[in-house]
């Protein structure tokens, strides 16, 4: 039964921070599927050519702000998940003051190379280079807000603040479909690829500002940047951060050894198989989006249940992604799969050129892949929070070249273009046998369990004799939950003055939880509680889904005319040895140590 209740909290949770960081995917994603439209529909087959080969440049920078976000979200969510909050502020100060340093390198390297004409290594075209150049200069102005605006999202989604990123999200889509309207059909300005990059980066400056008040606010204890923070924990945030960012730069070098094969093995249809694999590549990710929002939101809870050694909600996450992310997914793969002439002719007419069967095949091959990358994506992020490296590296090395490139190399020669889609499909099929064939190797026998799967340690956390797991849906149950700790309590040696508080403790908070927090609204609710004998002390540990509320704002509340009022939690934090409130993605977790 607890099991279960943890699991729906845990599914609510997901599935009610996944249309944020679906969003906020967009931001990354929706530059390519905007200039792709724009640049096949309004320039021509060239334009979407200097756009596929910007791509190594963009999974660059985007390996880099994936390593700042991801390094600097995990070691928060420990924090958080250790009841040390204080250090949140240092790590948003010092992960903004990198992004602006290495964001500042990326826009003198773009613009040396573009405007000194050193792009020949990309594009070899000497009729493509010119346009490749004008839109490199109007991709730097970008990166800047690109670092900063995904470094933001990923703070205010630990402060509960999703509300804010969708909007920015949604303004930047608007934004940028505008001003490529405005340059390239109304104006109609000359460099055109330089005006797709740049109403690109102008929507970015949007997306950044539209989130920046919120950390301007007098009752907000988060700054932009602050002083006193340590540089000593930038060696955390990148080597948290590098492992599960090194399939994004992985993914640079297998973009350079694709582009390359497809013009020259493909010698005679060259460019219009990079047009097509960059315009289906390109429509995907919008697609791609919901993955990416669904590892940003997994991360989150898995980088706090780590911080916190709560080994239920650990596995819960990754039961959650088996048992509804995957399948959602599926569904909508299938639907493009189904829908892949009309998709492709979005981007090209008339239908019978070659390119536009070559794209036609991409959007029915290349969705097959998705759901199984989800599977990679959340081993490589759950290995990279447990500090399990060898799998990192493994499979950020398959996921990122190996299994891609590779594949290609052995199937375009026999198969031609769709060996680049097929690559991809093998590629996801060989680092989920490498996960479960991990997995067999380090339990010397094949996985049974989630937790056999995940290989997580015998010594995570408390052992099951030392803890108990309770969930509270009725009134009825709170009574019957403050007698189970009580007995667990005395079971474990604890006085009788302590067990007796400590069942106190529960039916008081639990009983506040159920008689006000569900009656807020009509939406399901549950209060999961954990009882953990440590070190001759009982810590209890409150979690719910209702709306914030901290007790403490009431322990020091008392009416004269009602003496009675708030007495139970005024008795509470008299006579606990420690108590600590935080809202957790928006999720009351109370703890208490006795």
């Amino acid at each position: 039964m607890k099991q279960e209740s943890n699991m729906q909290l845990t599914s609510r949770l997901l599935f009610r921070l996944l249309p944020v960081q679906f969003f906020l995917a967009l931001v990354s994603s929706v530059n390519g599927i905007v200039s792709g439209l724009f640049a096949t529909n309004c320039i021509g087959v060239d334009a979407m050519t200097a756009i596929g080969l910007y791509n190594p440049f963009n999974m660059f920078t985007g390996a880099i702000s994936l390593m700042m976000v991801g390094g600097a979200t995990i070691l928060c969510g420990k924090y958080i998940g250790r009841n040390e909050t204080d250090k949140v502020q240092d790590v948003l100060s010092l992960s903004n003051t990198l992004c602006v340093l290495i964001a500042g390198i990326f826009i003198v390297l773009y613009l040396f190379l573009a405007i000194f004409d050193l792009t020949g290594f990309i594009a070899r075209d000497p009729a493509i280079r010119p346009l490749f150049n004008h839109y490199l200069v109007g991709q730097s102005f970008g990166v800047m807000p690109l670092f900063l605006g995904n470094q933001l999202a990923s703070f205010l989604s630990l402060e509960n603040q999703a509300k804010r990123t969708t909007f920015a999200s949604l303004v930047y889509l608007a934004v940028n479909v505008f001003l490529n309207y405005l340059f390239l059909i109304v104006l109609n300005v000359e460099k055109k690829e330089f005006a797709l990059a740049l109403a690109s980066s102008i929507g970015l400056w949007v997306f950044f500002l539209l989130q920046t008040p919120y950390f301007f606010k007098k009752d907000v204890s988060l700054r932009l940047f602050k002083s006193g923070f340590s540089w000593r924990m930038s060696r955390d945030i990148v080597k948290i951060g590098i492992p599960g960012a090194a399939s994004n730069g992985y993914q640079t070098l297998r973009s350079l050894i694709v582009n390359n094969l497809l013009t020259t093995v493909l010698a005679s249809s060259g460019s219009a198989a990079l047009s097509a694999f960059t315009a289906s590549d390109t429509l995907l990710r919008f697609a791609w989006a919901l993955p990416t929002g669904m590892l940003a939101v997994s991360r989150m809870l898995i980088s706090i249940s780590i911080g916190e050694e709560d080994r239920q909600t650990l596995t819960d996450v990754m039961r959650n992604m088996f048992r509804r992310f995957l399948p959602l997914m599926s569904v909508i793969c299938l639907a493009i799969i189904l829908l892949a002439k009309p998709l492709a002719g979005l981007f090209y007419r008339p239908y019978e050129l070659p390119v536009y069967n070559m794209t036609v095949w991409g959007f029915r091959i290349l969705p097959v892949c998705m759901p199984l990358s989800i599977i990679c994506m959340h081993f490589v992020c759950y290995a990279q929070a447990s500090n399990k490296q060898v799998l990192v590296h493994i499979l950020s090395l398959l996921d990122g070249v190996v299994c891609v490139a590779g594949f290609t190399a052995l199937l375009i020669r026999s198969v031609g273009m769709n060996s680049v889609y097929i690559a991809n499909v093998l590629n996801g099929v060989v680092t989920t046998i490498v996960i479960v064939m991990y997995a067999a190797i380090r339990n010397k026998k094949m996985p049974g369990s989630m937790d056999e799967l995940m290989v997580v340690p015998e010594d995570f956390g408390v052992s099951e004799d030392a803890r108990m797991d309770l969930s509270v849906r009725s009134v009825q149950d709170v009574v019957t939950v403050s007698e189970r700790v009580q007995k667990f309590c005395t079971e474990h040696g604890i006085d009788g003055k302590r067990s007796y508080f400590a069942a106190l403790f529960l039916e008081e908070m639990a009983g506040n939880v159920v008689e006000h927090g569900f009656s807020k609204d009509h939406k399901p609710h549950s209060v999961d509680i954990r009882v953990v004998h440590k070190d001759d002390s009982v810590i209890l540990r409150i979690k719910d889904d209702c709306i914030g509320f901290n007790p403490k704002d009431r322990s020091t509340v008392s009416d004269p005319d009602d003496p009675a009022k708030n007495i139970g939690i005024r008795m509470i934090y008299q006579m606990s040895e420690k108590i600590e409130y935080q809202n957790i993605l928006g999720l009351n977790v109370l703890t208490a140590r006795i």
